[in-house]
Formats: C-alpha cells, sequence, structure tokens
C-alpha cells in the first residue's frame, strides 16, 4: 500500500456501489470519490488533523464536507 493508496483495488470494488452518483442533487458534481474517500481513511488511521491531510488526497475541506455529508445520510 502505498501512501496515497489507502485500499485496495478490492476493497474500492466493494465500496464503490455505495457512493451516491456523481450528479448529486444539482450543483457542481462531486469530484473522484475515491481519492476523497482515501484521504478520509488516511486521516482516520493516522489520527491526524483535517487541515494536514496530504494534498494528493485534494483539498482537507473537500474530504471534511464529504465525510460530514456520507456521515449524515448514512453512505
Amino acid at each position: 500500500m502505498s501512501r496515497n493508496r489507502a485500499l485496495s483495488d478490492a476493497a474500492w470494488a466493494r465500496i464503490e456501489p455505495f457512493m451516491p452518483d456523481a450528479s448529486g442533487k444539482g450543483g457542481r458534481p462531486f469530484r473522484d470519490h475515491r481519492r476523497v474517500v482515501e484521504g478520509i481513511v488516511w486521516r482516520f488511521r493516522t489520527g491526524s488533523p483535517w487541515r494536514d491531510l496530504p494534498a494528493e488526497f485534494g483539498p482537507w475541506q473537500t474530504a471534511w464536507k464529504r465525510h460530514r455529508r456520507f456521515s449524515a445520510d448514512g453512505t
């Protein structure tokens, strides 16, 4: 497992069908779910603050907002 790959391809294949459509409810479509989910996994695995999320996972605000949204809607 590399630094920017927190999930194996097999693990992602099991998770991907549960992700919401990229179109959402209007507005800007979601970016790549895998990159953001791997950032969320990395953050919880390391126990780091959201602001310390490495740049390869995208902006920390995106990962934080997506985690908050997924937690609220049960994704």
